[in-house]
């Protein structure tokens, strides 16, 4: 048997799918600048907004011998946790339908590759239930009929190997990690992703000119606490489906997660730390959320403007402690394609949402009662090559 599947496995390094004799690589990046007016901010309202430096990309790509390598290593500043890697693996594909990642790779949760359409992504994002990266192997099937993927990730983001170490808040996507709650530089709800499995699994209909997608996605993983030395556990569920005719794209979810750490006594248990662009925040230990999304794109000929994507996002979270306000996010906006340049004009409304409005470490978890809705305008300029 192990004779057969070596021979099985030479056999296919050797067919024509994977007989390259010299590498193919490109070397791709992204240059961003972002203008930005919070209503909220008192000097927003006096000078204007802010106009400034949002991130570079550097994207470089690689195939050879029917092993490839993707990456995104991006540099924000340093109030946005620096530079980091927002995903990176190596890749093989046993056929066109069939490939293995091994690395730092997108978690099969939910919509993928986003469950939404503007520049601040869905509630989900913030909640680390959409476009989130862990470390471990992916191995996915895409068929005319189905697509699913099957996940194991050892870890989030590694960056110290210490017994103890707390997660580093230099991360694109939000994990579980610590939080100085009282500002006495000392950490609490200290705890650490790790053995996690997801499963997504869709099925695709094509009538005429529709398109739909429905799908189921489930993930359990282990919460190790490094206070007490103890395993926790969290666990997520998604019901999706994604619909397209003609110009028009719908984006559906709902989405429920719980995370039960195992944290020391006098630690509150109905809240976890999230962390994510050089700062953590609380968010409820358990909740639903519901997003709907919906877009319209036209394509136009205004010199370099080749289409105009309109769209609105909406996001509910329905946290389960009824004690803790719930959270709320709106985005309706266009994104400008011209040429190699993405430019997003949203304007973001939130209740109880860290990126919008002044609560910016409770707003997930606890809330405010008389919290209202705030908005953030904003316009992202985005060069890729």
């Amino acid at each position: 048997m192990k004779k057969y599947l070596l021979l099985s496995f030479l056999f296919l390094l050797s067919s024509p799918l994977f007989s390259q004799d010299k590498p193919e690589f490109h070397f791709g990046g992204a240059l961003r600048f972002n203008y930005n007016y919070s209503t909220w901010k008192e000097g927003h309202q006096q000078r204007g907004g802010d106009f400034g430096y949002d991130m570079f990309s550097l994207q470089p790509t690689l195939k050879y011998k029917g092993i490839g390598l993707k990456t995104d290593i991006r540099i924000y500043s340093e109030a946005f946790g620096g530079y980091f890697m927002k995903f990176g693996w190596f890749d093989y594909n046993f056929t066109d339908e069939n490939q293995i990642q091994l690395g730092l790779t997108q978690v099969p949760f939910g919509i993928t590759t986003f469950n939404s359409h503007n520049w601040f992504f869905s509630l989900n994002y913030y909640l680390g239930l959409e476009d989130d990266h862990d470390m471990g192997g992916k191995f996915t099937h895409s068929g005319e009929g189905w697509e699913y993927s099957i996940a194991f990730f050892k870890n989030a983001e590694e960056l110290s190997f210490g017994s103890y170490s707390d997660a580093s808040n230099s991360r694109y996507s939000y994990d579980v990690g610590s939080i100085d709650e009282n500002g006495d530089g000392t950490l609490q709800y200290r705890n650490k992703e790790t053995n996690q499995f997801n499963v997504n699994l869709l099925k695709k209909l094509k009538t005429g000119e529709m398109a739909h997608k429905l799908g189921i996605s489930v993930m359990f993983g282990g919460l190790y606490n490094l206070d007490t030395e103890k395993m926790g556990k969290h666990y997520a569920a998604a019901l999706h489906y994604e619909f397209d005719i003609k110009k028009w794209n719908l984006k559906a979810q709902a989405s429920y997660y719980k995370k039960d750490a195992h944290a020391p006594d006098g630690e509150r248990k109905d809240v976890v730390a999230l962390t994510a662009y050089g700062a953590p925040y609380l968010v409820a230990a358990e909740a639903m959320t519901y997003t709907l999304g919906v877009s319209f794109t036209q394509p136009v000929e205004w010199g370099p403007v080749s289409s105009l994507m309109f769209y609105n996002d909406f996001g509910y979270m329905d946290k389960t402690e009824e004690a803790f306000y719930d959270s709320y996010q709106n985005v309706t906006g266009c994104m400008i394609t011209a040429g190699p340049m993405y430019i997003y004009v949203d304007g973001a409304l939130g209740k109880n949402q860290p990126w919008l409005g002044p609560n910016y470490n409770t707003a997930l978890a606890y809330g405010d009662e008389d919290a209202g809705w705030h908005m953030r305008f904003n316009i992202n300029f985005g060069l890729y090559f």
